[in-house]
């Protein structure tokens, strides 16, 4: 974990999180996010779980969860919420991004 905070977890994602690593089988699994060009708004966030944990990564450990993200990634989302949202559009991780000058309407993609 960081010394400051600079990527938090919502009780609704971390149980989505134990959620998933349950349905995988693997404990040491963390969700890892990730910021890759493209999208309809300039970039795109990305989920994923993973075991790893790389050389530029970072990771940030909330309710239980830990989430791991480089440090790359992590310039374009510091200061972000991660939440989970299950609504009629549907069931999906959602970033709250302060450094997003916009995004699409799906929540996928944004711009800085």
């Amino acid at each position: 974990m960081t010394e400051s905070p600079r990527l938090t977890i919502t009780e609704n994602a971390a149980k989505r999180i134990n959620d998933l690593i349950a349905s995988e089988g693997g404990e040491g699994l963390m969700l890892r996010l990730a910021v890759s060009s493209g999208g309809c708004s300039g970039f795109q966030y990305g989920f994923d779980l993973d075991a790893a944990k790389n050389d530029d990564d970072l990771v940030f450990e909330d309710h239980g969860v830990r989430v791991v993200i480089d440090e790359m990634s992590l310039q374009l989302v510091d200061g972000s919420e991660v939440d989970y949202v299950d609504d009629l559009i549907g069931a999906y991780f959602r970033l709250s991004n302060p450094n997003a000058s916009s995004s699409c309407g799906c929540g996928v993609s944004f711009a800085v």
